[in-house]
């Protein structure tokens, strides 16, 4: 019997070696966001609960200590051409996966001091109640390094922190578990965004 390898391509952790936004275009963003309603982040019910319910989420603050806000895909316009631009090539030379788009409006998140996310994937095993098939995530980091500390991207499969630098931005498969550390000083600013496609086969 023959053994299925992956191309050696293949990777499914990313971290640009160029910046996506410039730091004017991050100030951009930023606005867009702070500009629209914003709410505490929630997070999923999880597998305990009956599959009938899991659509409804809830603010714990034992979990997650973030704000979000949604940029619309009109206004953001310039914004999601050019992230969209950089996933499709990613994916291209890196992922390999079936009919990408931008399946989601774009989340802007702040982490004041005290914030953090506990570890999760923007993914389940359970698909049928997945906004859409996200096959890939990314985390932009909108603010300047020198504003904050803590908030650590880790990664379950990575052995290292994300170092980002404004306007740098990580893409990932999106089952692939992750935090973002507490912020110790400071308010920790990004974009993150969801990919998808057909069902993986």
């Amino acid at each position: 019997m023959a053994i299925i390898l992956e191309p050696r391509w293949k990777s499914h952790i990313i971290q640009t070696n160029n910046p996506v936004l410039t730091p004017q275009q991050c100030q951009e963003v930023i606005q867009m966001g702070q500009n629209q309603p914003n709410r505490d982040a929630e997070v999923g019910l999880g597998n305990k609960v009956p599959v009938a319910k899991r659509k409804i989420g809830g603010v714990d603050k034992k979990k997650r200590v973030t704000t979000i806000s949604w940029i619309p895909f009109d206004i953001g316009k310039p914004m999601y051409e050019t992230v969209e631009r950089w996933m499709l090539t990613l994916n291209a030379n890196h992922f390999g996966f079936d009919g990408m788009q931008i399946g989601e409006q774009a989340q802007y998140t702040e982490y004041p001091k005290g914030g953090f996310y506990e570890w999760h994937s923007d993914s389940d095993y359970d698909m049928s109640y997945m906004p859409s098939v996200r096959k890939i995530s990314m985390t932009l980091l909108l603010s300047d390094p020198k504003d904050f500390k803590g908030g650590e991207l880790e990664l379950v499969e990575d052995k290292k922190r994300a170092k980002l630098q404004q306007g740098y931005a990580i893409f990932f498969a999106s089952f692939i578990r992750h935090r973002v550390k507490p912020v110790t000083k400071g308010v920790r600013k990004s974009l993150v965004m969801w990919f998808g496609g057909p069902s993986f086969k």
